[in-house]
């Protein structure tokens, strides 16, 4: 039943990322009716908000965008940064949106922030040995399966803990992006709810992750006690 679950997601998860380039190359014909382009209006929103210690540059890929908290920079996909666009104004607030919650430090923004690499470090143990289990490797065996099963309940609750966090920090840059973009008349009533529509499809992907993610833990955990 957990496996089909996982299946579901990951299903879910094509269909919503799927859904969510739709949108934006949708938004992406959408001309923006100030001219201004992603890395425009980026500059804007941070001196907006008194932030003057934040980089933006373009990076290669299409929806690579994102703030880099480490060295304070805020990375735009070349069609959002150079973009006129009603997505890329979507897109470029909202990762301002982060770097606006790190100058005033939201505290969800920080902890992800701190855990992120204990997640990382999560993921490769739970390869190694999940691909150790499949090639039927001898050494696991001097463990004990349930001792096996209680180090992948444990990378995977600090991974689940992540995509869970992860949510109020999304939908809380989203939401500081669309208020801004319109109390700064940056854009009109019309562009406000294509903007806000192509951000909600991206905080569905982290939902749909932060599920899978719950319903994996809950795999593993009914597997203690197994003989």
């Amino acid at each position: 039943m957990f496996l089909l679950l996982i299946i579901f997601f990951i299903v879910v998860g094509f269909a919503v990322q799927s859904r969510l380039k739709s949108k934006f190359k949708q938004y992406a014909k959408e001309a923006l009716s100030n001219g201004m382009s992603g890395a425009e209006i980026a500059q804007k929103m941070l001196e907006d908000h008194g932030i003057h210690d934040v980089k933006i540059q373009s990076v290669p890929g299409k929806l690579t965008d994102h703030y880099n908290p480490l060295d304070k920079s805020v990375n735009l996909s070349p069609e959002v940064y150079s973009g006129r666009s009603v997505s890329a104004a979507a897109v470029a607030a909202h990762e301002v949106g982060h770097a606006v919650q790190h100058a005033v430090g939201y505290k969800w923004l920080n902890l992800r922030s701190q855990l992120v690499p204990v997640a990382n470090l999560s993921g490769r143990i739970m390869n190694i040995v999940i691909i150790s289990m499949l090639f039927g490797m001898s050494f696991l065996h001097l463990f004990g399966m349930n001792t096996i099963i209680y180090v992948l309940i444990a990378a995977q609750a600090t991974i689940t803990f992540v995509t869970v966090i992860t949510l109020p920090v999304e939908y809380d840059a989203s939401n500081r992006a669309l208020a801004w973009l319109t109390t700064s008349g940056t854009i009109t009533t019309a562009e406000h709810d294509k903007a806000g529509d192509a951000l909600k499809w991206a905080a569905r992907t982290y939902l749909v992750a932060a599920l899978a993610s719950m319903t994996q833990l809950a795999y593993y955990l009914s597997m203690l006690g197994r003989d």
